[in-house]
């Protein structure tokens, strides 16, 4: 017999699965003339076991140290995008890397995201799932049907990384027009829904376009952040962690050693504002789910980029002289693996599957070899005795 079942111990999903090891009934024992029958039936009975072989999470928290950022936007429909990511994040030294995987709130499709998480364990790809597809009508059942089905698969690691929805600032991924005290009640739900449903999600704002001005089709980062809080007091204290967008900005092709909202360091001054205008005392620890330089070479060469020569000195200089030294930047997920034009310009891999120069640069710096609460697995026995 085999069932395979979990809980969970302080919060800690433990999965199980019970093996029962029978003597079969036909199997011939020798048994001298002085044991009766009872005692032959006593020491089959003590034969009979059960064991459960079980996984678990190590207990570590959630700001581990020994880790990994160097990381990848990927999508979760292609399987070469997973052993991309893992060339590029692993190499050189480094093991559990991160991506960002896009997650529509409406997809429980079991067998493919059973295969996305079976990758991502077998390739130590640490997943930051960024939420899509929100509908005003139905969010609060979606919200709730999809914490619990991301809950019904084995993470990587213990803890559960979820980005709620795009840039919520700009009417190309929210709505017309942007709305920040509707994101503010949609970002308050949805941190109580995946919390409920289990307290080791790891939730973080949607990242803002940092760079773009109050218009028609977006509205200042900085003032939506502020009329959030405004309409849930307290809203950004209940974050674990803080998603940004720091391009390097204008055209992203802006300078690595540029700094403010327009740059690679964009992050600084939302931390900065958090802290000395919105008053918010909380710690948290930043994951850029998209950045990157724009290159030139695509489908169509496009001379108002950088060529990629100059984007992958950038990207070296970006890695090695800001993010790898700064402590408070946990994970830098560039945009994107692989994109159709005209967003092929930020593709790491060509229409081929060729790597772009920087690819093979970013995988050459040194990395670490990250040491996350994984997923460890032992066994216990159950019944027998002795003989």
């Amino acid at each position: 017999m085999s069932v395979l079942s979990f809980l969970f111990l302080g919060g800690v999903a433990a999965y199980f699965k019970i093996h029962s090891l029978r003597l079969e009934t036909d199997q011939e024992y020798e048994v001298s003339q002085d044991i009766d029958n009872s005692t032959v039936e006593e020491k089959i009975e003590c034969l009979q076991a059960d064991s459960i072989d079980f996984i678990y999470y190590e207990a570590i928290p959630a700001n581990w140290g020994a880790n990994n950022k160097v990381g990848l936007y990927i999508y979760a429909e292609n399987k070469q995008f997973f052993e991309k990511a893992d060339e590029l994040v692993n190499s050189n030294g480094g093991d559990w890397g991160y991506v960002l995987l896009p997650y529509n709130v409406k997809d429980y499709d079991q067998s493919k995201w059973q295969a996305v998480f079976e990758r991502l364990n077998d390739r130590h790809l640490i997943p930051v799932v960024q939420l899509w597809g929100l509908d005003k009508e139905s969010y609060p059942q979606d919200t709730r049907e999809a914490a619990r089905f991301l809950n019904s698969f084995a993470w990587p690691i213990r803890y559960k990384y979820i980005s709620v929805y795009n840039e919520p600032n700009s009417a190309d991924f929210w709505f017309a027009p942007p709305d920040p005290a509707e994101y503010a009640r949609v970002l308050d739900f949805t941190i109580r829904t995946f919390k409920e449903e289990n307290p080791d999600f790891f939730v973080m704002n949607g990242a803002f376009n940092v760079s773009a001005p109050t218009n028609s089709s977006y509205i200042d980062s900085f003032v939506f952040m502020r009329r959030m809080n405004q309409e849930i007091g307290g809203i950004f204290e209940k974050l674990d962690g803080w998603a940004s967008h720091p391009y390097p900005q204008p055209n992203f092709a802006g300078s690595p050693d540029a700094k403010g909202r327009w740059s690679i360091r964009a992050y600084e001054a939302e931390l900065e504002y958090l802290k000395n205008t919105i008053g918010v005392t909380k710690t948290l620890p930043v994951f850029i789910t998209e950045t990157g330089w724009a290159h030139a070479e695509g489908t169509n060469y496009n001379s108002t980029y950088l060529p990629v020569d100059t984007v992958s000195d950038y990207f070296v200089r970006a890695f090695n002289e800001v993010w790898l030294k700064d402590d408070r930047v946990r994970a830098v997920m560039p945009f994107t693996v692989r994109y159709g034009a005209p967003h092929d310009h930020f593709s790491w891999l060509n229409d081929d599957y060729v790597p772009y120069k920087h690819f093979d640069a970013v995988k050459q710096i040194k990395k670490v070899k990250g040491e996350p609460p994984i997923l460890k697995s032992s066994r216990i026995n159950v019944g027998g005795c002795e003989l």
